[in-house]
């Protein structure tokens, strides 16, 4: 007896493979619906991309992912640099991430978050003898206020507390957390902007200066929720003069706040004690 007289023929063995395959092809299909019916915690996606991230960037360090922030993106903080890679670890994007809704560089305001240092101001402070910063001018200690003209300020925060003046950022990260402790901090502030960010921070600058309530409109800008349309008034001449007076006394980063009663400065976001206590008057100037 030939062994191919007990195999079956090719068209039973072809219809064999058809309901298999059909089979399989129905247990898979049921079986990823079953696994995509589970929602991915971002906790758990973030894993599953550090572990690809391993495998395909195994000399870059991975300090952070967040996988629920941006949309389809995940973002990665490796050292001092930020990038963005999708949920699959296939697309890397290494660039500016703008919020379209909110009007703002999300990527500028999250480097300044992480890397507040790397300010060339916080740097020449964290370096003592270090003098100038990175465009070349130097960085003072106290400044001289009386050059300042009363354009180019908004004033916000208890009028009976004492007087700080911050030159800030409305797209600055640091500036925006600033807000809240200088409001539990009960100081009056004059608010005065510069466009360390670029020129949608000049935008918001001049339509929050130009603005029927600079204080309310300051807020806004700093929510995300004042469209950066620019305005023209006289108040924006004094927006020149803030940012020249940065560049002459060497702030190269936001916040920087001056105490207004001796012009002292202090570079950087700042706790709402920290605050209190730098605001109020010094031993000398009570006597």
């Amino acid at each position: 007896m030939k062994f191919s007289e007990n195999q079956p023929g090719l068209k039973a063995r072809l219809a064999h493979m058809a309901i298999a395959v059909s089979s399989a092809a129905t247990v898979l299909t049921v079986g990823v619906a079953a696994v995509t019916a589970i929602p991915a915690t971002a906790q758990s996606l973030a894993s599953d991309v550090a572990q690809a991230l391993q495998l395909r960037l195994p000399k870059t360090p991975i300090d952070e992912i967040a996988c629920d922030r941006f949309g389809p993106w995940c973002e990665v903080v490796s050292g001092e640099t930020l990038f963005y890679i999708d949920k699959s670890a296939r697309y890397l994007l290494v660039g500016r991430l703008y919020d379209m809704e909110e009007r703002r560089d999300v990527t500028a305001s999250r480097l300044l978050e992480l890397n507040p240092d790397l300010i060339a101001a916080s740097a020449a402070r964290a370096n003592p003898s270090a003098n100038e910063n990175a465009a070349g001018a130097s960085v003072a200690d106290t400044v001289d206020l009386s050059t300042l003209p009363a354009e180019g300020s908004i004033h916000w925060g208890n009028k009976k507390g004492p007087k700080l003046i911050v030159f800030s950022d409305f797209q600055c990260g640091y500036c925006r957390h600033l807000v809240d402790e200088l409001g539990k901090a009960g100081v009056l502030v004059e608010e005065r902007p510069i466009s360390i960010l670029g020129s949608q921070s000049r935008r918001l600058a001049e339509t929050v200066i130009c603005s029927n309530n600079p204080a309310s409109a300051l807020h806004q800008a700093y929510e995300g929720a004042l469209d950066p349309g620019g305005a023209s008034c006289a108040e924006t001449r004094g927006l020149d003069a803030n940012e020249a007076f940065a560049r002459s006394n060497g702030f190269a980063g936001t916040p920087v706040i001056v105490r207004a009663s001796d012009g002292a400065v202090l570079h950087g976001y700042r706790d709402a004690n920290t605050l209190r206590e730098f605001a109020a008057p010094t031993k000398e100037q009570r006597k």
